[in-house]
Order: structure tokens, then C-alpha cells, then sequence
């Protein structure tokens, strides 16, 4: 199984939000900059991230994208249920993606195996938290990027 870039990057961007602005609105071309991911594709995730609730904006030349939630209330699960659609690792689990029931149902032994690994990556994705990453971050020594609108000179 592998995750799509719209979910790596929606979590490096939201994380990017809450590491280098403390949850205040960030401009696109920052996140952009500072992740390594293109700023129309930021959009693109950002507006999934903001229909559900993830991200709000604020519009002007101080605006940008701020976080909705605390860190500690997002998890990496949520972003990549919000980006992914889901996080089974297989279509044939959930009937709404293939738009019809699996024709092997009842008879599928593999689908043991693919419920219990789509239980256990939703278990872990969502226990971590985007305040975890902060910290871990923090601990890695990833230093943090101040914005030039706390920058005062006397």
C-alpha cells in the first residue's frame, strides 16, 4: 500500500502550519517553500483540508491558511481519511469504492488479513497526533522558522 502525495503533503503542510506559525494564518508560498511542494497543488489539498474542517483562510496580504483545531486534535488518520477517502488497504473492503459488493464475500480468506491491517494503520495513524510531529521535530532539532511579522527592531 502506498499513500498518495495528497496525503503526505496535506500532513507535512498542516504540520508546517503548526510548527513554523503556531497555528497562525501561513501563506501558501511559505508552506511551499519550506515542504518542497508546489503551491497549486497545495491549494488543491488545502481546499479538502477546509471543507472538513482541518484548515480555515483568511483573505489579504497578512492572510494565509490557519489551523481550525489544536494540534493535539488532529491526527495523521484524519488527514489521510480527508485526502485518501479511507484508509483500508485494499477497494474490495468498503462496497462504496468498487460501487458494488465484492462478488467473493463470503468466501474470501485474504480479506481477514486486509480487515486487520486496515484496523491496525487506523489505530496508528490516529494516535499520532500533529502536536507529536511538532515534538518530534522539535527533537530532531528541526529549527523553526520565524515569521517576519514578529520580527520588531527598536
Amino acid at each position: 500500500m502506498r499513500l498518495s502525495t495528497q496525503s503526505r503533503y496535506g500532513v507535512r503542510a498542516v504540520f508546517d502550519i503548526a510548527y513554523h506559525s503556531e497555528g497562525l494564518e501561513t501563506q501558501v508560498k511559505d508552506i511551499s517553500r519550506r515542504q518542497g511542494i508546489p503551491a497549486r497543488y497545495l491549494e488543491q489539498i488545502f481546499q479538502k483540508l477546509k471543507k472538513a474542517g482541518i484548515v480555515g483562510s483568511k483573505r489579504g496580504p497578512s492572510g494565509g491558511y490557519l489551523l481550525t483545531k489544536k494540534p493535539e486534535e488532529i491526527t495523521v488518520g484524519e488527514i489521510v481519511r480527508i485526502t485518501e477517502g479511507g484508509i483500508d488497504p485494499v477497494l474490495c473492503m468498503n462496497p462504496e469504492d468498487l460501487g458494488r459488493p465484492c462478488d467473493r464475500l463470503g468466501e474470501c480468506v485474504t480479506r481477514i488479513v486486509w480487515q486487520e491491517a486496515g484496523r491496525r494503520l487506523r489505530e496508528y495513524f490516529d494516535s499520532v497526533t500533529i502536536r507529536d510531529l511538532c515534538k518530534m521535530a522539535q527533537e530532531m532539532g528541526l529549527r523553526k522558522e520565524l515569521d517576519g511579522r514578529f520580527m520588531y527592531y527598536i
